[in-house]
């Protein structure tokens, strides 16, 4: 969940423009390796606004749509298709004045953005009866069909195993890096079908997040 003081008698010092250049590139690094696509459907901007509505209000929302620069002045259609760019400008100006670090803003986003997907896009989840099921089937079903809806994507790259019932590993790979939105879509997948998994992330990439493992737990009635 997030969380912030209350900041209304608050100055907000906002970073410098070379500052903040960097860090909507870095954004943009993990949105795209995370969700795919430079231009991203209207769904994931709703689902974001949505989001920091529920968490933080209607004010954060307003605060953040008029710190950006936005072709739409915040309007949104979930069947529209709109520029990466926008989301990490409203992600950037989230972070400074929240003071939430970026990679949590983004797991928390990524939790709420299954659910919205789930509803928008059921066929997607195939016949899977639980987490573990619909995890395994990322790239042989899941991947397969958002290819067919966006042949021109550039999806980040899945394997598993599953060690047993209750234990699957499973590896994400990306030349852009960073797994934040990844972990966040993963949290709400778990919570989706009402399952309480461990996970345990493991950084391959020497830190740059191009590589990680995720070792995934289901915790039975026994475990503390």
């Amino acid at each position: 969940m997030l969380s912030t003081a209350n900041r209304a008698d608050e100055k907000v010092t906002i970073i410098g423009d070379d500052h903040r250049k960097l860090v909507e590139r870095i954004v943009a690094v993990i949105l795209i390796a995370t969700l795919g696509e430079i231009k991203m459907k209207g769904v994931i901007f709703t689902a974001f606004l949505d989001h920091v509505e529920t968490e933080l209000g209607l004010e954060m929302v307003d605060r953040i749509i008029e710190s950006s620069e936005l072709s739409t002045g915040g309007a949104y259609t979930a069947v529209g298709t709109y520029d990466h760019s926008e989301l990490v400008q409203m992600v950037v100006n989230l972070s400074e004045f929240t003071k939430i670090p970026i990679p949590d803003l983004l797991k928390g986003f990524g939790l709420k953005l299954f659910s919205q997907l789930a509803d928008s896009y059921a066929g997607l989840l195939g016949d899977a009866s639980d987490s573990f099921s619909l995890v395994s089937s990322i790239d042989n079903h899941i991947h397969i069909e958002v290819r067919k809806l966006y042949p021109d994507a550039d999806l980040p790259k899945f394997s598993h195993e599953r060690i047993d019932n209750d234990n699957l590993v499973l590896t994400y790979t990306s030349d852009r890096g960073f797994a934040d939105v990844a972990e966040g879509l993963l949290m709400g997948c778990f919570a989706y079908f009402k399952e309480e998994i461990e996970i345990d992330r493991e950084d391959l990439g020497g830190g740059t997040g191009k590589h990680v493992r995720f070792h995934l737990k289901r915790k039975g009635l026994g475990d503390e």
